[in-house]
């Protein structure tokens, strides 16, 4: 019989799992089990065939600044953007990318954790929320790809390239990983597409919270310890 994976059950860990589960239920989640003892709390959410595991552990866990945590598509963007709005969270828009052609927006959960949701639907230009002042800020891959700017280093043309696998002309700006290893360059528009489409696809970060200099901080720690 062959295996494979079932279900899948994205974890976050919060300070408070009933601050977090309220949050998360503006986005149509239920809470259908929870529990713990004096030193952790969990509650499991439910939407649909969605699941989501809120976790309060104590002393608390120290948390990692990303620039993305969750992406969340929704049935309708406006009614989600009223009830965060109402529940005093602040949600900027992002725009109408081509993955999310009925509008993008950019929120952060009570515990920082920064949290996209877009709609598949396309909505009439008519109908279109625009954000004051022009473009949005806000653009994950853009960061990205200023940083890249800033150090250098990166190869001149995309490596991703057209679903058939013709050359793709633009310059490489956004770095890509998996959790197997691959790496690959690509531009804005076909970063935006494999982070969207490919299982397990990340932003590779090469700035100091990377794995490598996490490794030689920890070793030159020991090495000054054992010197003590």
């Amino acid at each position: 019989m062959q295996s494979g994976v079932q279900a899948q059950v994205p974890v976050l860990y919060v300070a408070d799992a009933d601050t977090a589960r309220r949050f998360y239920e503006v986005f149509g989640y239920a809470e259908v089990r929870s529990g713990g003892d004096g030193d952790s709390h969990w509650s499991y959410l439910q939407c649909g065939e969605l699941t989501l595991l809120l976790a309060a552990v104590t002393p608390r866990l120290i948390s990692v600044e990303l620039p993305l945590l969750i992406y969340l598509y929704v049935k309708d963007l406006e009614p989600t953007v009223e009830g965060l709005t109402a529940a005093g969270h602040t949600v900027e828009r992002v725009g109408y990318p081509e993955h999310a052609p009925g509008g993008e927006c950019r929120t952060t959960d009570p515990d920082g954790n920064v949290v996209v949701f877009g709609q598949r639907r396309a909505v009439p230009a008519q109908a279109r929320v625009e954000q004051p002042g022009g473009e949005a800020r806000f653009s994950l891959i853009r960061e990205a790809a200023e940083a890249v700017s800033r150090r250098g280093g990166a190869p001149a043309r995309c490596q991703i390239g057209g679903p058939r696998g013709e050359a793709c002309p633009e310059p490489a700006e956004v770095k890509l990983a998996d959790s197997w290893g691959e790496t690959v360059w690509g531009c804005m528009d076909h970063a935006d597409e494999t982070l969207l489409n490919a299982r397990g696809a990340f932003l590779a970060s090469e700035d100091r919270m990377g794995l490598g200099p996490f490794l030689q901080a920890r070793q030159a720690q020991a090495d000054r310890a054992a010197q003590s």
